[in-house]
């Protein structure tokens, strides 16, 4: 009776998960990202603006984005860990294609999500860790960022923008809890894509746009969608508890890829 019912219960799964209505599919739950940008040529940039938790999910929803990490640049103490950072800063590293989005546009993003002109920190947090930076790859970003900030500091009339650029360095990968920091504050979304191990998710495009989902960051039109688009998949009873799932058909869990359910969205 048990065998039979778990066969139903496949059954019944692997059809709803076919249903064209949901556009599920079922490929690799590793490989491959939502972008579909795998086989496009990336390019790497790296800012300080604040604490690196909300940084990191600042950046993650923009499209074009493939990764995202959080880390530490700017100093001169070799492999700095969150305790002991030396000079260093809070940064996050972004890996984007650039056909989709710009340097330019990156700019824009850094110059819109933290206060440029505080000194010595960014809102509740204090410190030399905190402040403003943008790191640039060679003469042509280096030009592009002095212009971003001249144009903020005439925005700014009564203050100086404090944000320093620098040629990016040794950029040093923080430690794993600091990883998609927003997206580990959410069970429900970890559990959703099938709370990947730690390897994994700090490699995972989706879960890169999901930090920044998690933390309300995404532009609003992505946000109504994946909002819509989860409350569809919970209202057509799409969802089912992965947890008892897996003591059972451990396998099933490849149908609750996170990527398949907003594929269409991010």
């Amino acid at each position: 009776m048990k065998l039979t019912a778990s066969v139903l219960l496949v059954t019944t799964i692997i059809s709803w998960a076919a249903s064209p209505a949901l556009s599920i599919r079922i490929p690799d739950r590793i490989s491959g990202n939502a972008n579909g940008v795998s086989d496009q040529p990336l390019r790497t940039s790296v800012f300080a603006l604040g604490s690196f938790w909300r940084s990191e999910a600042a950046f993650g929803c923009l499209d074009g984005v493939v990764r995202t990490a959080a880390g530490y640049a700017g100093g001169s103490r070799p492999n700095p860990e969150y305790r002991s950072l030396g000079d260093h800063a809070e940064c996050v590293q972004i890996e984007y294609n650039p056909k989709i989005i710009s340097f330019r546009e990156l700019l824009d993003v850094f110059w819109t999500s933290h206060d440029s002109r505080q000194v010595f920190g960014q809102g509740p947090d204090v410190g030399n860790q905190y402040r403003s930076i943008i790191f640039t790859n060679g003469t042509e970003e280096t030009r592009l960022a002095a212009l971003s900030k001249e144009r903020e500091q005439t925005r700014s009339k009564t203050s100086v923008v404090t944000t320093q650029i620098q040629q990016l360095g040794e950029f040093y990968l923080a430690e794993p809890e600091h990883q998609k920091f927003e997206l580990k504050r959410n069970p429900f979304l970890l559990q959703l894509i099938g709370n990947l191990p730690e390897e994994e998710l700090e490699q995972s495009t989706l879960a890169t746009k999901l930090n920044g989902y998690a933390a309300e960051l995404c532009p609003p039109r992505m946000q109504r969608q994946i909002d819509a688009k989860i409350d569809d998949i919970i209202r057509k009873g799409g969802f089912v508890d992965i947890s008892v799932l897996m003591s059972t058909l451990p396998f099933v869990i490849l149908l609750y890829d996170m990527r398949l359910l907003i594929e269409n969205v991010i």
